[in-house]
């Protein structure tokens, strides 16, 4: 039987069989018994199976047995799957679980349910989620899901607001921002979202037929350059509520009537603002993908998802900060809307670094890369850039749904005049 009072790697892409072996080992070791987060295991039909394709940080294993038990292990290892001389702390697996068991219980049944982390191993037993899809998947396949603006803009009022200084014990918040500031995957977002989309770095992945117009437009403009950097700076100093830090579609599983979000490796305290950007820059990446098809119902269902996640969030923050607030002066008269305003701020910000850094960085966007046709792809980036700048520069400017649409739709225009 394998050690797993130290660490080692036991989920190997290279070692299916060992994997097997050891993580077989490893979850009966960790699940099995009777209680709330045990598991009474088939032994003689289980299986440990690693996905064909997962994140680009962890290392994950799907283990079921023939009576329908279930759960995947995901586990951290010392360099990161994406690139192997990138590294990150193995507590991210510690802090990943803990955000999820925080969401669970500000948002029930929104995220996986967390059977077990384990400091040692660095690694997590999560609910199998496979009856859902991922949603950038489902994106590709532009399958459209009519519950989920209403689902994420949920999600993210309970998981943002109810962690703020406007909510929380303000000691209970400043522990929490202690046990999830992490050095090194924040310096992870600090480079490759706000600052190497516009400083050419070695590693952006351009696509080479763009990168004229990249250079003009993201690499030579100065005033796009101090928008963004008072964004990263705000992101740096802004411990205003726990995010989950990287939510975008390929972190939220979605079926017809369902949607879990997971993927929180990058949860810290930032502004609210890069959450709620990010999300709907993904669905304009989603839009993209549809434009490239001539989809034009899939085209309009993005774009009306988008202007419902906007309105539904700002109706459900608006009404659940008069619920809850307990900080004094947070309830002084003129208040509740200068702070609104300054997440609304944020929000088309950070929107727009998502839309460049996912189409010039080193973590490009499947919705656009698999996107054959050159002229297609050149129309999709281009409006991305387009329109990222235009909420960069104009953040003030976006306070409706209808108004990230309008702005879409022109950039999608100002992008066909180029091509």
């Amino acid at each position: 039987m394998s050690d797993f009072s130290k660490y080692f790697l036991m989920i190997r892409e290279d070692d299916p069989e060992g994997t097997a072996r050891d993580v077989i080992e490893y979850t009966l070791y960790k699940t099995k018994g009777t209680g709330e987060n045990q598991i009474d295991w088939d032994e003689a039909t289980m299986q440990a199976v690693i996905p064909g394709q997962h994140g680009n940080l962890n290392h994950v294993c799907r283990v079921f047995d023939a009576k329908g038990h279930s759960l995947y292990i995901k586990q951290a290892g010392d360099s990161l799957r994406i690139d192997e001389d990138m590294t990150a702390t193995l507590d991210r697996n510690r802090q990943e679980s803990e955000i999820l068991q925080i969401e669970e219980k500000l948002a029930p049944g929104m995220v996986p349910h967390i059977y077990f982390y384990d400091t040692v191993m660095s690694a997590s037993g999560m609910e199998d989620c496979t009856s859902y899809s991922v949603m950038r998947d489902a994106m590709i396949r532009h399958e459209m899901f009519p519950q989920f603006a209403e689902d994420i803009s949920e999600f993210m009022v309970n998981t943002l607001l109810l962690t703020s200084d406007v909510v929380m014990d303000h000691r209970e918040k400043k522990e929490l921002v202690r046990r999830f500031i992490t050095p090194d995957l924040d310096d992870i977002t600090e480079k490759l979202v706000l600052m190497e989309p516009y400083l050419g770095a070695e590693r952006n992945n351009v696509f080479p037929p763009n990168a004229a117009f990249v250079e003009q437009e993201l690499y030579g403009d100065p005033e796009l350059h101090l928008a963004v950097s008072k964004l990263k700076f705000k992101f740096m100093n802004d411990a205003q509520a726990l995010l989950h830090g990287d939510l975008h579609t390929g972190s939220i599983f979605i079926k017809q009537g369902g949607t879990k979000v997971f993927d929180c490796e990058f949860g810290t305290y930032a502004p609210m603002g890069y959450d709620i950007g990010n999300i709907i820059a993904n669905m304009i990446f989603a839009y993209d993908n549809g434009l490239s098809t001539d989809d034009t119902e899939f085209c309009e269902w993005c774009l009306s998802t988008i202007s419902q996640i906007v309105d539904l969030f700002t109706e459900k923050f608006l009404k659940k900060y008069d619920e809850v607030v307990t900080e004094p002066m947070a309830k002084v008269k003129g208040f509740k809307e200068y702070y609104f305003n300054g997440i609304m701020d944020d929000t088309a910000g950070f929107c727009g670094t998502e839309l460049h850094r996912r189409t010039v960085g080193m973590a490009n966007n499947i919705d656009v890369t698999t996107i054959q046709d050159e002229k297609k792809r050149l129309l999709a980036e281009r409006l991305n850039i387009y329109a990222g700048k235009e909420f960069i520069k104009n953040q003030a400017s976006f306070r409706t749904g209808a108004q990230y649409v309008d702005a879409v739709r022109r950039a999608t225009r100002k992008a066909e005049e180029t091509l």
